[in-house]
């Protein structure tokens, strides 16, 4: 008996199953994790969030944000900075090894994505963008 095609989101599911795992692989020469990596990238896009706008960027909790910090102080990647606005407040800035790690890898997740698209012409990957773009909207 042959096995029906899968659907389009068990395609879906499947592709960022194996996205996933070739972007954690991709992790390992620099030691960190995912989260740490999000967390990382948080710092270097704008001004140095608190703990608590990294937790609301990366969607967990508020004591997981100060663990996943607290490794990436821990590794030399960020420094908590007292808020030149609030004396109570801290906010996490990435140090220059940092921001340098966080450039290396958004290149190696780029590179990462562009080999996992290569089959495709640069015509379908632009109508996959506009596809999956409207299907995350409309569920946002």
């Amino acid at each position: 008996m042959t096995e029906p095609e899968p659907d389009a989101s068990e395609l879906i599911v499947r592709a960022a199953r194996s996205l996933r795992r070739r972007w954690m692989a991709s992790l390992e020469p620099w030691g960190i994790t995912p989260h740490e990596y999000r967390a990382l990238h948080v710092t270097t896009h704008e001004e140095p969030p608190r703990l608590s706008e990294i937790a609301d960027r990366l969607r967990i909790a508020p004591r997981s944000a100060t663990e996943v910090v607290d490794s990436l102080e821990a590794k030399g990647l960020v420094r908590r900075v007292p808020s030149p606005t609030d004396r109570r407040a801290v906010l996490v800035e990435p140090t220059d090894a940092g921001r340098t790690l966080a450039e290396e890898v958004a290149q190696q997740r780029s590179d990462l994505g562009e080999q996992m698209l290569a089959p495709l012409a640069p015509d379908d990957v632009a109508q996959l963008r506009d596809l999956l773009t409207r299907v995350v909207d409309d569920r946002a």
